[in-house]
Order: C-alpha cells, then sequence, then structure tokens
C-alpha cells in the first residue's frame, strides 16, 4: 500500500522508499476501484494511492518500479526547473564524453535531448547546442558557438563565435569561423567562410573561399531567394550577392562588389565604383584645414 506520512505508524516512516505519483492501471480496473476509495485518514481526503492497497485487497498483481530520486522530481517553481535542466545537462555532458567527445569546460556547455556527437570531437567553452545537431568524428566547435538544426560533417572546424541555424549543412573539412552565420545552406567539402559573414538559403560549392564581410542578400522583403555558388569559386572581402544569383565554378569575385547578375565559370566579376586617386590633394586639405584654423584664432 501507498500511505500518507500522517496516517503512518512508527515502523512504516522508517522505509525510505517514497512514491513518486506515478501510477500505470488499466481503465477498466480505474473505474470499477475508483467508488472504493475512502477518506478515512487525517486529512479525511480520497487519496487515489488508495488504488494500490484496492488492488491488492482483490488479490490482483501489483508491482513497483524503482528509480533515483532525481528521475522523479517534482516541478513547481522556476527554481526547481532550472535545478532539472542543470541534472539533465549534467548526463549529457557526461554521456559525451563517455562516447569520445573532448568538453574543455564541461560545465559551460548546454546540449540538447537529440543531441547527436561523434568520436573525438572537441568542445570548447560556452558553446550551445538547440535541437536537431548531428555532429560527425574529429569535428572541432571552437568557444561561444550557437548550434541548431545543424548537420556538421567530419573534419569540421566551427568557430569561435559562430552561429549555425536550421538547415546549415557542413561539408566535410570545412571551416566556418569567427562571426559567421549559416542559415538553409549546404557547404561543400573543404570549403571556407572564416569571417564576420552570413550565408543564407544558398549552397557554396568545394573548395569555394568567402571573403569577411561577404553577406548573401536572401530576402526582397516578401519572399526568400537562393544564391548558388560553384565550387573553387574565391569571393572577395565585403561582397554582397543579391540573390537570386548564380556563380560559376572557379569564378573569381572583386571585394566590395554587389553581384546582382549570374557570373560564369572562371570568370571575373567587379560591380564597384571606380576608383579615383587625386595626386596631392591630401596635402593641400591639411593645409587649407590648417590655414582657417589658425585664421579663426585671430
Amino acid at each position: 500500500a501507498i500511505r500518507e506520512e500522517l496516517d503512518t505508524t512508527v515502523d512504516e516512516r522508517r522505509i525510505d522508499l517514497c512514491n513518486s505519483g506515478f501510477i500505470a492501471i488499466t481503465a477498466k480496473l480505474l473505474w470499477e476501484l475508483l467508488p472504493k476509495i475512502g477518506n478515512d485518514n487525517a486529512k479525511h481526503e480520497y487519496y487515489l494511492t488508495d488504488l494500490v492497497g484496492l488492488t491488492v485487497a482483490e488479490g490482483r498483481q501489483v508491482a513497483l518500479a524503482e528509480c533515483p530520486e532525481a528521475e522523479v522530481h517534482g516541478v513547481n517553481t522556476r527554481a526547481q526547473l532550472a535545478h532539472i535542466e542543470s541534472l539533465l545537462q549534467a548526463r549529457y555532458r557526461q554521456s559525451a564524453m563517455d562516447n569520445g567527445a573532448t568538453l574543455i569546460d564541461p560545465a559551460s556547455v548546454f546540449f540538447c535531448a537529440d543531441t547527436e556527437i561523434g568520436k573525438d570531437v572537441t568542445i570548447e567553452p560556452h558553446v550551445v547546442f538547440g535541437p536537431n545537431v548531428k555532429i560527425s568524428d574529429n569535428v572541432e566547435i571552437l568557444a561561444f558557438s550557437h548550434i541548431e538544426g545543424a548537420a556538421i560533417s567530419d573534419g569540421v572546424r566551427v568557430g569561435p563565435f559562430a552561429r549555425l541555424r536550421p538547415g546549415a549543412e557542413i561539408g566535410r573539412n570545412a571551416h566556418i569561423g569567427n562571426y559567421v552565420e549559416i542559415k538553409k545552406t549546404k557547404i561543400g567539402e573543404g570549403a571556407k567562410v572564416n569571417h564576420l559573414t552570413y550565408i543564407g538559403d544558398a549552397s557554396v560549392g568545394a573548395r569555394s573561399n568567402i571573403g569577411a564581410g561577404t553577406i548573401t542578400c536572401n530576402y526582397d522583403g516578401f519572399e526568400k531567394h537562393h544564391t548558388e555558388i560553384g565550387a573553387d569559386v574565391f569571393v572577395g572581402s565585403n561582397t554582397a550577392l543579391v540573390a537570386p544569383v548564380k556563380v560559376g565554378d572557379g569564378a573569381n569575385i572583386a571585394a566590395g562588389s554587389v553581384i546582382t547578375q549570374n557570373v560564369p565559370g572562371d570568370a571575373l566579376a567587379i560591380a564597384r565604383g571606380e576608383q579615383a586617386v587625386k595626386p596631392g590633394w591630401a596635402k593641400k586639405y591639411r593645409e587649407l584645414k590648417k590655414a582657417t584654423k589658425q585664421k579663426g584664432k585671430r
């Protein structure tokens, strides 16, 4: 039987096995026994736990499942919820390390229940994994990275301060560097997106290099559009790729370009204002400013 503490004897109080509140019973038996529950107890209340004693009294079989207290903690406050989360995170971290992952600072890494991690993965401090993340073998996740809904292949290096959003698929041996955000994009094998870049709704071919400050302009205010970057492409720094647009294999994009049209393979695309150089202008400007300043002091 299960008894409330107020109704127990001295000997019964020595039993340290407690009811967690979970009861599995057939609907048919439940409806048979509910009318038999009484309130002959210290609080004159009707306890659903009396079902156990009533079942035994009818000669029916009863079984229990014993588990650690942490498995059945109640959650009634946000503080209790945080405590339960900490217990789960400790379990996830231990499981990751037991299965071959290296966590430099385990307490600062946060996993999701469905995080999948391969062998010989190294995770630096302050990394957060959201839902639906799959990491293959020999991957490095550097500090302060946030990853959700992403698949990371063997030998990839991510971070620090990288963000992989849902739909990010990172190919073998690719590099995703600091302050890079990838969303709904396939990054090809050996490709590099190393600095300060947003790639969304796109595909990047194998071995391509995306320069610092590059963005795919994927949203026109109403709809998302796709950017296709081929293999062995070099995209110069501070490039804007206005989708929909395609860049062929082996093409080069000059730094500072705004690309609005397709670029053929092995071509060079330059889309920026022509540089003008005025010899001696800076010296004359300084002299003018100096003269103006001296005149103002008179």
